[in-house]
């Protein structure tokens, strides 16, 4: 395509950003307006709301019935930190990183928990670790989904029943549009600004029964923070897997929280999250297949996200640049799109090689979605003429 015509279409909503998400479509402030605000979160009022975001995230993810959900601060990332400082040090640890933030929990175990028995599996963006090298004896630290390389596991097969040490997995952009294996996981975080486009600043942390044991069994050497304490006399602090929160939570952002997954059930529960996602990513392999100038940053079909997709630009006027020169074209295209309103928030994480990402969870409507493809077509195209001349 060498016309720079701009597109007739144009998505009726721009927001492709990969957190906070889009927020449901259909939404407006109204859908707040029954939020227990300048209410005690510990009175019956907000006790109820937390409980029903609670079973309502059990409902539709599929949870096992034994395992515990809990309401905690600091959004996925405290979530993880929590599970981090809490559990591990009990016998060595596998960490699993392809990405930004697997590569962030591999520092922290190393350099902040300092674990003598860590051992590091990583591989480039784009790729996967060698699954087959993993030692499930040790407890073993992942992202399902890997948010800023658009790279997820395919399965959970790799992972073993009858595993000796404890999986913990970050499943932060997967949650509501993979189907996340619980049996064969330990311990899952999530944020709900991901995937449902609610509020952010506030994490999800699952814990299987294995999980809790290790919990009542183990103290680690190193002390935790109050707002990490999970036990209290060598026994889980129940209350806060019912809705009693470590800290006080944002009724408002709970609120979002109950409308997202109220509209979830709306659209067909988990099935239909994970289908909506599967269309609008399908829609983006499909341009990718047909624009040569433009490519998958994950190498593997079956690794490819459906939700946080990564594209890098392999025509060879870019490629010729130095690394500077592409991520200053691929910025170029970002702000082109940004200026005109059909796109917002699609670079490439900072840490990530240079190109866009683009959102494409189940908060996103398909038709949006190929709206923008045209877009996308006619930013390269005005970019490449301004390199050209």
């Amino acid at each position: 395509m060498t016309d720079m015509t701009k597109p007739d279409v144009r998505p009726e909503n721009p927001r492709f950003s990969s957190g906070p998400c889009a927020k449901r479509p259909g939404w407006t402030p109204e859908a707040l307006n029954d939020a227990a605000l300048g209410r005690s979160h510990r009175a019956k009022i907000g006790k109820a709301k937390l409980k029903e975001a609670i079973d309502l995230t059990r409902e539709i993810l599929g949870v096992p019935d034994d395992y515990r959900i809990g309401i905690v601060p600091a959004s996925d990332t405290g979530a993880v930190e929590m599970a981090l400082w809490s559990l591990l040090g009990a016998r060595g640890v596998d960490m699993l990183a392809w990405e930004s933030f697997g590569s962030g929990w591999v520092t922290d175990v190393i350099k902040q928990l300092k674990l003598k028995d860590a051992r590091k599996l990583e591989a480039p963006y784009g790729q996967l670790p060698d699954l087959t090298e993993v030692n499930f004896d040790n407890d073993v630290v992942f992202t399902w989904n890997g948010t800023t390389s658009g790279v997820r596991v395919p399965n959970a097969d790799f992972i073993p029943a009858d595993r000796a040490g404890l999986t913990i997995c970050d499943a932060t952009s997967a949650v509501f549009a993979q189907k996340v294996d619980f049996e064969k996981l330990d311990v899952v975080t999530f944020s709900w600004q991901k995937v449902l486009g609610g509020e952010g600043g506030h994490g999800i942390l699952i814990l299987s029964p294995r999980a809790v044991e290790r919990l009542e069994t183990y103290t680690p050497a190193w002390p935790l923070p109050k707002i990490f304490r999970m036990t209290k006399g060598g026994k889980l602090i129940e209350g806060i897997f019912v809705g009693e929160t470590i800290n006080t939570p944002s009724m408002l952002c709970v609120e979002d929280y109950l409308d997202a997954l109220k509209w979830a059930k709306t659209v067909g529960g988990l099935d239909g999250l994970v289908a909506r996602a599967d269309a609008n990513a399908k829609v983006i392999f499909d341009f990718v297949e047909n624009n040569d100038w433009i490519e998958n940053l994950a190498d593997v079909a079956e690794t490819r996200s459906n939700t946080s997709v990564c594209l890098k630009i392999v025509d060879p006027a870019v490629q010729a640049l130095d690394d500077a020169g592409q991520a200053a074209f691929a910025k170029a295209i970002v702000s082109a799109l940004d200026k005109e309103g059909v796109a917002y928030d699609i670079g490439a994480y900072r840490d990530a090689p240079s190109g866009l990402r683009i959102w494409a969870g189940s908060t996103v409507e398909t038709a949006d979605m190929q709206a923008l493809m045209g877009w996308l077509n006619w930013a390269f195209q005005a970019e490449k003429a301004k390199l050209a001349a």
